[in-house]
C-alpha cells in the first residue's frame, strides 16, 4: 500500500505536466506598474533578441555602473493562521542576481524577494518539454508549481503560461519557456525567485510520450465529457467527440487535453481537469497492489527529476488523502496578472505585472 500511494501522487505529477493549464491571450491594456518599480531601464531604439527554438550563446555584459538597489514589493504578507509558524519575507535586491547578457528590449522589473511562506513548504516545479524523439533541445512549454505544505496537509498547483516574458538572471527578458533549457534547473528556478517571488527545490521534466504511456498502463480512461469538441487530429483529420461518457486511449486523452484550434486556453484547462479526475477515478478502480511496481517503473523510465523515492515517500500521507478527497486548490498566472506585448519581430508575449502578480503569489505561498 505504501508504494501505490506514492504512485498516486507521482501520477498526479506525470498527468499535471503532460497538459497546459489556460494562459487566455486578450486585448492588450497600459501597464500598472510606475518607473520605480524597474531597475533597468531598455534605451530608445533598442531591439529585441529573438526567441529562438534554441538558446542562442551569451554576449558580454555591458551593465551602467550607476544602478542603485531598488527596495522589494512592500505589500504585507497575510495574517498567519495560528500554530502555524512562518518564515519573514526576504528581501532581494538587483545586485543578489547577475546582470543581463544580452540587452533586454523592455525595462527590467526590480527583483521580487522570497515571500513569506509556512515553516516546510516545498515547491517543486512540474515542467512538460516540447522536445521530440531525437532532438537534442528543447523548451518548457508547461511549467506548473507544486506547492506542499505538508504540517496543514494542503497542495495546490500554480500554471505559468509559457509566454510569459520575464528576466532570466544572468541572460535577458525572455520567454520563460527557455530559461531551463539555457542555463538548466538552477537557471528556472533563480527566474522564479526573482519574477515571482519563490525558489523552488524541486523539479519533474517529462515528454508528451511519457503521458501516453501513463494512461494506457492504466487500461485507458473513462471521461466525462463537459461539451461537444471538434478538432483537427493528426491521422484522423476532423475529429469530433460528444458530450457525455467516453473511454479514451493515451493517444485520444492527450489530442483531448491539448486541442487548442477551435477552443480557448480557458476550455482547455476545463478538459484537462476532466481528464485528471478521470485518472483518478482509474486509479482508485485498480489493484493498487498489484499495477505499483509496473506504474512505478513507467515512472523512471519516463522522468527526468532531482527528486527520489524516499523524498516521494515522506509525502505518503498526503497521496492518500489526494486520491481519496481530490482537493487540489488551482491558480493561474491569467489575464488579471499580465499585459500583451508585441516586439518589434512580430511575437506576442505576456508582461507580468507586479502587484497582481505579487497579490496572487501571496495566495499561493504565503497561505497555507
Amino acid at each position: 500500500m505504501k508504494k501505490y500511494g506514492i504512485v498516486l501522487l507521482v501520477l498526479l505529477l506525470l498527468v499535471v505536466v503532460a497538459c497546459t493549464l489556460p494562459s487566455k491571450i486578450f486585448t492588450p491594456q497600459a501597464s500598472l506598474l510606475g518607473l520605480k518599480d524597474y531597475v533597468l531601464v531598455a534605451p530608445p531604439g533598442s531591439s529585441p533578441t529573438p526567441t529562438p527554438f534554441q538558446p542562442i550563446p551569451p554576449t558580454p555584459t555591458y551593465l551602467p555602473t550607476s544602478l542603485a538597489p531598488e527596495a522589494t514589493a512592500t505589500a504585507q504578507p497575510p495574517t498567519p493562521i495560528q500554530d502555524i509558524e512562518y518564515t519573514s519575507d526576504l528581501g532581494r535586491n538587483w545586485e543578489d542576481y547577475p546582470g543581463p547578457s544580452v540587452w533586454p528590449d523592455i525595462d527590467v522589473p526590480a527583483p521580487l524577494g522570497i515571500l513569506s511562506h509556512p515553516e516546510g513548504q516545498v515547491n517543486i516545479l512540474l515542467l512538460g518539454s516540447d522536445q521530440r524523439p531525437d532532438d537534442g533541445g528543447f523548451r518548457t512549454d508547461t511549467i506548473q508549481l507544486l506547492t506542499i505544505n505538508p504540517q496543514e496537509g494542503t497542495v495546490k498547483i500554480t500554471a505559468f503560461p509559457r509566454d510569459l516574458y520575464v528576466y532570466i538572471p544572468g541572460y535577458t527578458v525572455q520567454r520563460i519557456n527557455i530559461a531551463m533549457g539555457w542555463g538548466g534547473f538552477e537557471a528556472l528556478a533563480d527566474t522564479m525567485e526573482y519574477n515571482f517571488g519563490v525558489k523552488p527545490e524541486y523539479y519533474v521534466l517529462i515528454n508528451f510520450w511519457s503521458f501516453v504511456e501513463v494512461i494506457d498502463s492504466i487500461g485507458g480512461v473513462t471521461v466525462q465529457i463537459g461539451r461537444d469538441l471538434c478538432d483537427q487530429r493528426d491521422a484522423f483529420g476532423w475529429y469530433c467527440v460528444s458530450q457525455g461518457t467516453m473511454w479514451m486511449s493515451g493517444e485520444s486523452a492527450l489530442w483531448y487535453v491539448r486541442s487548442r484550434y477551435t477552443t480557448s486556453d480557458l476550455d482547455r484547462g476545463r478538459r484537462q481537469q476532466e481528464v485528471l479526475e478521470a485518472v483518478f477515478d482509474q486509479l482508485v478502480n485498480l489493484n493498487g497492489l498489484q499495477r505499483a511496481p509496473e506504474l512505478y517503473e513507467i515512472y523512471k523510465q519516463n522522468v527526468t527529476t532531482n527528486l527520489n523515492f524516499d523524498f516521494l515517500a515522506s509525502f505518503l500521507p498526503i497521496a492518500t488523502h489526494l486520491a481519496e478527497s481530490r482537493e487540489i486548490v488551482g491558480h493561474s498566472i491569467g489575464e488579471e496578472q499580465v499585459y500583451n506585448w508585441t516586439t518589434s519581430n512580430g511575437a506576442m508575449v505576456l508582461v507580468p505585472m507586479r502587484e497582481p502578480v505579487l497579490e496572487m503569489m501571496r495566495h499561493v505561498i504565503s497561505e497555507p
